[in-house]
């Protein structure tokens, strides 16, 4: 057993490392629930209860869990999927928190059910401490399911690891914080897969750096299965208020998007599986074009190169400059100033 906080984060693949921006990306700061991330960071292991929620709410991968790939390699290998949560009883493969399950790996485990019997196992959340983050979980399920509603099912069963107690509510019964640690017999699969891992990735505490997020690149595989299944998965959208300026490209941290000019025709190429639903771009946006919006996505869709938007250069109708402004006709900020002055002093 690793006697170390299970979360590691990874400098590199954070967003605010990635490219720097005005309003850094402070997610996972915000999204914990004990306050354990510092301004720079670093993890308070005294306060952190690894419920994994830093890890569901930042979407670059810039906190991990160590037992990430043990996670995916079981479920892609796995006759069946059993997951269960530490107050949960042992009968499958334990996971820190229901918290952890960001969007890509519930849509993951929801194709995966196609195939296979897919359960989770939880203990009581209204009486745990991580709540917070299992209702993070939840609610990113819920908007799943209701853009998804004829998906494969998964089985959540409430199953607490201590029976008896919980055959009586409300009396004798203890608190997260109360409850011993599992012995690491009880963690199975998991437990006998950390030899493995440490032979495989003896560098997964160091400063790792990879541009696609693990979970995408899990749901991705499974994708490339049956390649025309479509699932529902939020995508940029331009509408006609675009002014070609390119500002959403250059800002993107992901390279997800990117602005071609070829003489008269400007085009904006957008890749979905780089993508992280960062908001920049959106937020960014002067004239308000851009949003998400969900769309059904093949594999060959999701990931490939989409023509986002198509458009042509204005120029300053006095001076020639081009502009990135909706207005009739067009005119650049110092063109449009004097004749301002000039209206003002006549």
């Amino acid at each position: 057993m690793l006697n170390t906080c299970q979360m590691v984060y990874h400098h590199k693949n954070c967003l605010n490392t990635k490219k720097p921006y005005a309003k850094p990306c402070r997610l996972c700061i915000e999204g914990c629930p004990h306050q354990a991330i510092s301004e720079y960071r670093e993890i308070d292991a005294k306060k952190c209860t690894e419920c994994g929620v830093c890890m569901a709410v930042c979407p670059s991968d810039g906190f991990v869990d160590r037992s990430t790939d043990l996670l995916h390699t079981y479920i892609e290998e796995g006759e069946e999927i059993t997951l269960n949560c530490p107050q949960a009883a042992p009968l499958g493969f334990e996971i820190p928190c229901l918290g952890i399950i960001d969007g890509d790996l519930w849509l993951t485990l929801m194709h995966a059910a196609k195939e296979k019997k897919v359960i989770i196992h939880t203990g009581k959340c209204a009486e745990c401490p991580d709540k917070r983050a299992c209702a993070l979980s939840v609610k990113s399920f819920k908007a799943i399911h209701e853009d998804w509603p004829d998906h494969p099912p998964i089985v959540i069963q409430v199953s607490p690891d201590q029976p008896e107690e919980a055959e009586t509510p409300g009396i004798g019964q203890k608190s997260r914080a109360a409850l011993p640690k599992k012995p690491a017999e009880k963690r199975g699969w998991k437990q006998k897969g950390w030899e493995k891992l440490e032979s495989i990735l003896p560098g997964l505490t160091a400063d790792e750096a990879y541009p696609i997020p693990r979970t995408r690149q899990l749901l991705v595989r499974r994708m490339e299965g049956s390649p025309q299944d479509k699932i529902p998965i939020p995508a940029l959208q331009v509408g006609n208020k675009c002014t070609n300026c390119g500002v959403c490209a250059a800002i993107c941290p992901q390279t997800a998007l990117a602005k071609r000019e070829n003489g008269e025709e400007l085009t904006l190429i957008y890749e979905p599986y780089k993508c992280v639903r960062c908001q920049r771009c959106v937020n960014i946006c002067n004239p308000k074009a851009l949003e998400f919006v969900q769309k059904q996505l093949s594999h060959r869709h999701y990931t490939g190169k989409i023509l986002l938007h198509k458009g042509s250069p204005k120029h300053c109708t006095r001076c020639g400059k081009q502009v990135f402004d909706n207005s009739e006709p067009p005119m650049c900020v110092a063109c449009a100033s004097s004749s301002s002055d000039s209206i003002f002093n006549s």
